[in-house]
């Protein structure tokens, strides 16, 4: 929870998205929810649909496509990920992103809900839901926001572009496969700016902070942490010898923290490993 949340009026009801279960069971009225990842952007969907007054403050998340020639996005990044290297078509890896700080971005929105389909911000403002840009301060009911709502919806428009059709493209040029030009149209709707929101007029009663979390490796007593708080590491080999990590973001690269990724980073730690002695596996046993 920021401790920006402090500043909220008591009679708010507060919650960070971890907490939240259901539309029914926050107090009647509007919502303000901060953040706009993936599950930002997915709540503020299932609030709308519910009947609800919603409020979404957009942050630096960008959006992805559903479906791409063809294809849903996660089969061409299956497809680029594990015979990509073939072709000399790679993701990107910790090595090669230009920032570290990358590392750190929230995951871009879309929804898996009613059989998959794009979180397009700008759409959802024109169905009625209120953007806003980040927030800046509070005090009392009066919330002051940045004027960046048109930056953050221009990044957000343009991440799949950057990030990933180049490389999809260049494996279906490679490979020879066939797949349909790419038919997606785009929607230009550019939403009012609002500078200050006072939340007793706006009917606003709940506030849920989609502001993600924050890395916790306070058990680790060892003085192997980068500036970030990352342990430093070799695709999960430490500076400590019999010390690892498996799982973590961009531990090689950006499908490394995900189901797709852990398996052939955790092949590669097992090879780098070798084999267990007679006391480690008695401690493993033990």
């Amino acid at each position: 929870m920021p401790a920006l949340s402090g500043a909220l009026p008591f009679r708010i009801t507060r919650l960070h998205s971890h907490d939240y279960r259901r539309e029914s069971a926050l107090p009647p009225g509007a919502v303000l929810i901060v953040g706009s990842g993936q599950t930002g952007a997915q709540l503020a969907e299932e609030l709308h649909a519910a009947g609800r007054r919603v409020y979404l403050a957009v942050g630096s998340a960008g959006r992805m496509v559903r479906r791409y020639r063809g294809r849903d996005c996660f089969w061409w990044l299956r497809q680029v990920f594990e015979r990509g290297p073939e072709f000399g078509v790679e993701m990107p890896t910790i090595k090669t992103v230009p920032d570290p700080r990358l590392r750190f971005a929230a995951n871009p929105h879309l929804s898996g809900h009613g059989g998959g389909h794009e979180t397009n911000l700008r759409r959802m403002a024109a169905d009625g839901i209120t953007l806003l840009g980040h927030l800046d301060r509070i005090d009392g009911e009066r919330v002051s926001l940045r004027p960046d709502l048109s930056e953050s919806l221009t990044r957000a428009d343009g991440f799949f572009a950057a990030r990933f059709q180049g490389p999809i493209d260049t494996y279906v040029e490679r490979t020879g496969m066939e797949a349909p030009p790419d038919d997606r149209e785009g929607f230009d709707f550019e939403p009012a700016q609002t500078l200050e929101l006072n939340l007793s007029k706006a009917g606003i009663s709940t506030v849920i902070w989609a502001s993600g979390y924050r890395m916790d490796f306070s058990w680790v007593d060892l003085p192997i942490f980068d500036e970030y708080g990352v342990p430093r590491n070799d695709r999960g080999v430490s500076e400590v010898p019999g010390l690892y990590f498996i799982g973590l973001l961009w531990l090689h690269n950006l499908l490394s923290a995900s189901l797709m990724g852990v398996g052939p980073d955790a092949r590669h730690l097992a090879g780098r490993m070798g084999p267990i002695t007679a006391d480690e596996a008695a401690l493993i046993t033990a």
